[in-house]
């Protein structure tokens, strides 16, 4: 049986989800050393983290800047719609699950009108009805959506989103939270102004924090915008500016240091590009095992993301989730259960510390597990 080097004693099984995930020995062992925030040694490690955020982000990164951001990755989602939205803005929300209808209950829950354009949970956000709507209605002012939507595991056209967002002069938000890092983007080229993700996904480090890549001329006019204290992008990174990678509030340092040791292994890997390349093989490999096995997938290849895969029920009066769920644990491996009112679904991951071995592994697991076929 193949085993991966992940796989220790005090560590049972691979995390199959979209986050947190499985990392490294070396991203775990990193977190063995106590750092002072004051010190110099830790801010030089943030603003190198920073600088090298923003490189991977953009093919201009002079137009752009990163803002690290205490907590979780919804945390950072809520600090970008607080901080950049003016009183009299008005946001637009394209959504289609469970993470861009958050944005819109951020945004209800903070004052700001907003618009949400909902195409369902299996089909992408609707572009068509985007352009629709802002040629008229131009007192809208920010655009935000999803780049892969882990509900499903769907991608989101993030491009013809930007090209329209932008030909009508709006402010452009992604959450790219389970993307970036493992899909290619470019933040300049799309014309994004603020771009979210978090330490814990594709990057492979651990919970803890999140990130911001905020184009510069967007982000100083924000300044006294923030509906919140804590959360407060601007003063965030004024701090970060004018203090040389200090925070303004306690930071988590062991998990700066563990992101900054999976930045490394990112690189070491060949980059975003090469670690696309692994998860799109992980996946692909995934559904067609599962196929073999009489799985099949909720969405269609074409809509399908390299990042977590949803899967219906089969067809059997006798499959429960718990019981699948506890036994693919067994095998060394944990799934996610299914988001989606539509259909009856769970979902498995492939990012993270997760390798071909691994993917046939879960199969192999997954075949001697096929209860319901036996009943």
């Amino acid at each position: 049986m193949t085993t991966t080097t992940n796989q220790l004693p005090d560590n049972p099984y691979l995390l199959l989800t979209p986050g947190p995930l499985s990392t490294s020995k070396k991203v775990k062992a990193a977190m063995l050393r106590d750092w002072c925030t004051w010190d110099q040694d830790y801010n030089q490690l943030v603003q190198s983290i920073r600088s090298r955020l923003v490189t991977m982000a953009s093919s201009k990164p002079d137009d752009y800047t990163t803002v690290l951001m205490q907590g979780s990755g919804t945390f950072c989602v809520e600090s970008v719609i607080g901080s950049v939205i003016p009183k009299e803005g008005k946001l637009l929300v394209l959504t289609n699950g469970a993470y861009g209808k958050r944005i819109a209950q951020m945004a209800e829950v903070l004052g700001i009108y907003s618009i949400v354009l909902d195409a369902g949970e299996t089909k992408p956000v609707n572009v068509k009805q985007l352009e629709e709507v802002l040629k008229v209605d131009s007192s809208i002012t920010h655009v935000a959506l999803v780049h892969v939507e882990t509900t499903t595991g769907m991608i989101n056209p993030i491009a013809d989103a930007a090209r329209i967002a932008k030909q009508y002069g709006k402010t452009l938000i992604v959450d790219a939270m389970s993307s970036f890092g493992g899909i290619p983007i470019d933040v300049a080229a799309l014309n994004i102004d603020y771009l979210i993700s978090s330490a814990n996904k594709c990057i492979q480090g651990v919970p803890g924090f999140g990130f911001i890549i905020a184009r510069k001329e967007s982000l100083k006019a924000c300044k006294g915008l923030s509906r919140s204290l804590s959360l407060d992008l601007y003063d965030q990174w004024e701090t970060m500016e004018q203090g040389n990678g200090k925070w303004r509030y306690t930071s988590p340092t062991h998990t700066v240091r563990a992101f900054d040791q999976a930045l490394q292994e990112l690189e070491e890997e060949g980059g975003v590009a090469r670690r696309f390349e692994r998860f799109t093989r992980n996946q692909q490999t995934l559904v067609a095992g599962m196929q073999r096995l009489g799985l099949q997938t909720l969405l269609p290849s074409e809509l399908q993301s390299p990042i977590i895969t949803s899967f219906l029920y089969p067809d059997s009066p006798v499959f429960s989730f718990d019981e699948f769920y506890s036994r693919i644990k067994q095998e060394g491996f944990v799934i996610y259960p299914g988001k989606i009112t539509a259909a009856a679904t769970f979902r498995i991951g492939n990012i993270g510390d997760i390798h071909l071995p691994d993917i046939e592994r879960l199969l192999a697991g997954i075949e001697r597990q096929l209860f319901w076929k036996m009943s």
